[in-house]
């Protein structure tokens, strides 16, 4: 789509239309819909330190582990339902083994 032009004030054109001039509007509350606050990140963190990982995220890991992402995927996908949620439960298991292997290896929960 091309950029917007400067509204002309004549009705026909291609920036055919009355001048205005843009108002400045106020952010609206849904604009922050979807954004994780600070605790809400912190109590997720904290239950997942606490819990541990679910077995089918244990069972993700492994296959990461071994190199086979495309069954990972299909997992993932089997257990959560779409492809776009597989794949970033994937990918939040791809940056755990990360972590672990950055943090030393040796640290395994059980």
């Amino acid at each position: 789509m091309a950029p917007a032009q400067a509204k002309s004030g004549l009705f026909v054109g291609l920036n055919r239309g009355h001048v205005t001039t843009k108002r400045e509007l106020a952010r609206r509350p849904s604009d922050r819909k979807g954004k994780t606050s600070k605790r809400t990140l912190f109590v997720r963190n904290l239950i997942r330190e606490v819990a541990g990982f679910a077995p089918y995220e244990k069972r993700i890991t492994e296959l990461l582990k071994v190199g086979k992402d495309k069954r990972a995927l299909k997992v993932a996908k089997r257990k959560l339902g779409t492809h776009k949620r597989a794949k970033k439960k994937r990918e939040e298991m791809s940056s755990v083994l990360r972590k672990m292997r950055s943090a030393g290896g040796g640290d395994k929960k059980k």
